[in-house]
């Protein structure tokens, strides 16, 4: 059989001496998360079989399990040469969720807890020649309070907007081999009006860095300067620039060489940020056309089963009329933000906080590690263009205006990216943030344009400030879950994204399925409902940009503009036309 998923996972940090460890591994479930004390690892072969990296939930994995498992394991063997043996061996894991615990030949090797980020493990003093051996505990528990599961359901069946969960290995395994002296890492902070890259990092060992910047397969810049090891800065400079842009991508070609270590990376020359309420790219005026995407598959669940398939999404949206996304509830894979950069596909990155108890103790530790990894594994993706840490955190413990954690991971996020803008919560509650961030699922098109527009009318005779309890803010008509839009959140100025809306429920013929409001009896209603939505919207001076939710089926809920096997389930052409008017903010450039 051949091996699932086998492209590199990390082609913004690539090697070409690495091993693809996906395929068959053996498999067992651990319904009482005893693995570690009952020393399963000495197993002589474990009960049954997966096919990694799919979770033994999808149908994919071969196990299609769909209760709840608080623990599962794995393992596998894999060969070692001389040659290999020569450097450093790292264990790479995409992701696992949650508590992972890994032995190479018997040894515990490493632990690391969080479902969606990548990790790895230096195995070079537990291996030997040839034959060797993996094993992996991992401990699931999406009830506890103690874990973010993101949209992964808490109960046993999917119900409303939470669907199957995954345990488990879900992303790619691999083995990378790298010589004694080596890059360890790099950022990028390009600067296009000045035709420069400043490139930060980190090395092993003492030698010469040599970074070979090309467009198009031409040496445009290159530098080289001598290390210790350690922290490394240096600049590059550009006779010429070309921008990343929106539709179009437009990557560089960056390379790595220190001694015999030799990376392949690529970065984008883009600026994004605002300019009043105004959404800049390179310094022009662009309107945010988003969909929400939450990274479901029929088959593979958080795993898209083939390459082609993430690419799939981001023509589907294209296709639509959308120019990006909010990647919803889950820390997409490297891969798929890799074909983000080569498209031109601009996203917000989100972290999964839905079924963390906010209010617990020791919440902060369990975000900010795990947030960690995520800004900064994903921190050089051009089409990443800000960071969304929370989503609607109305119902926790703390005072809505006064929530500890969220200004703390708030200001966490500008200490590790401060190149990017940053909601720190999207919906509500905000706290401290640099987006007037709401989610409206108003289905009447009169009331929701008469809202906007009252709300941008009120906030320009008040001096773009409103107060939670002024009126404007507090007489919104209930949505679809019955809380207000605005949920008594004051305005100051800010820059205004509605980064959900609509929820359209719609399949044609169905009399079951969830979404928001009434379903339309037609698709003329449909096309109606969505083009009054969208066009207070694109209409509006003050508003930078929208998200619709959502772009595709998932499971019972079918408010998507696709089916979740990614069919259409109407003209495309007439969304792409909606979506694709030019927005008040873009004209008179």
């Amino acid at each position: 059989m051949s091996i699932p998923r086998p492209e590199h996972p990390m082609p913004q940090w690539e090697r070409s001496n690495w091993q693809n460890l996906n395929g068959t591994w053996e498999f067992e479930f651990d319904f009482g998360a005893s693995a570690i004390d009952r020393e399963l690892w000495k197993k002589e072969k474990l009960d049954r079989e997966i096919l990694v990296p799919f979770c033994p939930e999808s149908r994919l994995s071969g196990i299609a399990y769909k209760d709840f498992m608080d623990g599962v394991v794995y393992k596998r063997n894999f060969t070692i040469t001389e040659k290999e043996l020569s450097g450093r061996t790292f264990l790479h894991f995409g992701a696992v969720d949650y508590l992972a615990n890994v032995y190479v030949n018997g040894k515990h090797v490493g632990c690391h807890k969080g479902g969606y980020t990548s990790f790895s493990f230096d195995i070079t003093s537990y291996i030997k020649k040839g034959e060797n051996s993996i094993f992996v505990a991992v401990k699931d528990d999406v009830r506890s309070g103690l874990q973010p599961r993101g949209k992964q359901s808490g109960k046993y069946a999917s119900a409303g907007c939470d669907y199957t969960r995954t345990t488990g290995i879900w992303q790619t395994v691999w083995l990378e081999f790298v010589p004694l002296t080596y890059v360890k890492s790099a950022k990028y902070y390009p600067d296009p009006e000045n035709a420069s890259l400043t490139v930060t990092g980190f090395t092993e060992g003492a030698g010469t860095l040599t970074l070979t910047a090309k467009w198009q397969g031409e040496t445009v810049a290159t530098k080289s300067i001598t290390s210790k090891g350690g922290y490394f800065s240096t600049q590059l400079e550009f006779s010429e620039v070309h921008l990343w842009e929106a539709g179009k991508g437009g990557l560089y070609d960056l390379s790595f060489t220190y001694g015999e270590d030799s990376v392949k990376s690529y970065f984008g020359m883009r600026t994004t940020g605002f300019e009043g309420r105004k959404y800049m790219l390179n310094g022009k005026p662009l309107f945010q056309r988003t969909v929400l995407d939450q990274g479901f598959y029929p088959d593979g669940i958080y795993t898209a089963p083939t390459d082609e398939d993430l690419i799939h999404d981001i023509e589907l949206s294209f296709a639509a009329g959308f120019n990006g996304a909010r990647l919803h509830q889950k820390v997409f894979e490297a891969r798929f933000l890799y074909h983000c950069d080569r498209l031109g596909y601009l996203v917000w990155g989100e972290y999964p906080n839905w079924g963390l108890a906010h209010a617990q103790p020791n919440a902060t530790e369990i975000y900010m590690a795990e947030w960690q990894e995520a800004v900064e594994r994903d921190f050089n993706h051009p089409s990443i263009i800000g960071w969304c840490p929370f989503n609607e955190t109305w119902g926790y413990f703390e005072n809505k205006e006064n929530n500890a954690l969220i200004s703390s991971i708030y200001k966490f996020t500008k200490q590790l990216d401060s190149t990017r803008p940053c909601v720190d919560t999207s919906g509500n509650h905000h706290v401290v943030t640099e987006i007037y961030d709401i989610h409206d699922y108003d289905q009447n098109t009169e009331s929701f344009k008469n809202r906007w527009d009252e709300f941008t009318r009120a906030m320009k005779e008040n001096g773009e400030v409103l107060e939670a309890d002024s009126e404007v803010l507090t007489k919104g008509i209930r949505h679809g879950d019955g809380i207000p839009p605005f949920f008594g959140q004051s305005y100051h100025g800010e820059p205004i994204f509605i980064s959900e809306y609509g929820g359209i429920r719609w399949v044609k013929n169905a009399t079951e399925g969830w979404g928001y409001g009434q379903a339309p009896q037609t698709e003329e209603e449909f096309f109606a409902r969505y083009k009054g939505l969208t066009e207070a919207m694109l209409n509006n001076e003050d508003i930078f940009g929208f998200c619709y939710t959502q772009l595709y089926d998932i499971e019972q809920e079918i408010n998507g503009l696709y089916t979740y096997e990614r069919k259409e389930k109407f003209d495309i052409n007439i969304i792409r036309e909606i979506n694709s008017q030019i927005a008040a903010i873009e004209k008179n450039q």
